[in-house]
């Protein structure tokens, strides 16, 4: 398409899970919905269309080494871009892959910054790994050098007890989270088990990774207090494979990831019907591919969550928790077209008929 080509979406719009309407038009890049007067090189793309896809846990930049080279990082924005993931929040990245922000081809990022973990109580070469005592500092160098949130590891293994534990002191979260918060940045946390929940939410954390170790005492806390979950269920299912492989070294470790595992879709069923916000994040960049958006979404449908609430959980209601526009008059034209009704369907998401990014037809 050329600069001056003008797009004509037909079909089914769906900007909102109940606002359907028959066309939206780009022009200059942007949608409208006003059929633009003398158009001449139009070129009509048919279907049900969608807001570009969120994939709101994602790593790009980063695989389960640490840091990749730039090609590879653009290899990974692909990847997620033909699966129709147009917006990334990532989650933690040792890479600088501000660059990526000048290719209007590449899905558009958040960044949390870079991981900030307990010394030795995450993945080597992944995370800033300090004390407590140097949290608030770190946490404000990441809230300054991200887009609006900060990401810490709220658990990990503890050698001494062989089993997941809780990283920080509840006095130290609360300072960070205080100064994440003063200087305009949401903070999120991974979390796998029960340990350090309480204290986070207490603390005023904004949303946590994960979250399999919500339990019937901290679902309401969750819920009162508006904080948002992101499950990754397509990571959590790695859980077994994890388990047998540290089970000789850590055998308590094992069997809690186990039972983490076999109560995950009981967990994010819970948390919903108790009014936690859940988002879709597929953890892809670890050891996890990228372009696993729709798979999450399904897992989501299979925890128990209404099909049009999993699908807004990647739409919708993604973008207005990240504050960024769907398909509004005059919003960037990101979107992804598919063969069939998406609400009736979320299988559909695994099969983009077209992708169209800052107006442009890219996939």
């Amino acid at each position: 398409m050329s600069d001056r080509a003008v797009l004509h979406v037909k079909g089914r719009v769906l900007v909102g899970p109940d606002d359907v309407r028959d066309e939206l038009w780009v022009v200059g890049g942007r949608i409208s919905y006003e059929r633009p007067a003398g158009a001449r090189d139009v070129r009509t793309v048919e279907g049900w269309a969608l807001p570009g896809l969120v994939d709101a846990h994602c790593h790009v930049g980063l695989d389960a080494h640490g840091p990749v080279p730039d090609d590879v990082s653009e290899k990974q924005a692909l990847t997620d871009r033909e699966a129709g993931t147009l917006l990334i929040r990532d989650a933690g990245s040792p890479s600088d892959t501000r660059w990526l922000d000048d290719r209007a081809d590449l899905p558009k990022i958040i960044r949390a910054g870079r991981h900030i973990a307990r010394t030795r109580r995450y993945i080597r070469n992944y995370a800033h790994e300090i004390e407590p005592e140097d949290l608030v500092a770190y946490v404000a160098q990441e809230a300054r050098r991200g887009d609006g949130w900060v990401k810490l590891v709220g658990d990990w293994i503890d050698r001494e007890t062989g089993d997941l534990g809780a990283c920080w002191p509840r006095e130290a979260v609360t300072a960070a989270i205080a100064e994440a918060h003063r200087l305009g940045a949401r903070v999120t946390a991974h979390c796998f088990a029960e340990d350090s929940l309480r204290d986070l939410v207490e603390a005023g954390i904004d949303c946590v990774e994960h979250a399999t170790g919500l339990t019937e005492e901290t679902i309401p806390l969750f819920a009162s207090r508006g904080v948002a979950i992101v499950p990754t269920l397509v990571n959590i299912a790695t859980f077994p494979q994890l388990a047998a492989g540290g089970e000789a070294k850590f055998p308590r470790w094992s069997a809690h990831m186990r039972a983490l595992h076999e109560r995950r879709y009981d967990t994010v069923r819970a948390a919903y019907d108790a009014g936690v916000p859940v988002y879709v994040g597929t953890d892809a960049g670890g050891s996890l591919a990228h372009g696993l958006v729709a798979g999450e979404v399904a897992e989501l449908v299979t925890a128990g969550i209404p099909p049009v609430e999993a699908l807004s959980a990647t739409t919708w209601g993604a973008r207005r928790w990240l504050g960024r526009p769907g398909l509004d008059e005059g919003a960037p034209a990101d979107l992804v077209v598919y063969e069939g009704d998406p609400r009736a369907d979320v299988r559909v998401l695994a099969a983009p008929r077209r992708v169209v990014l800052n107006g442009r037809v890219v996939g």
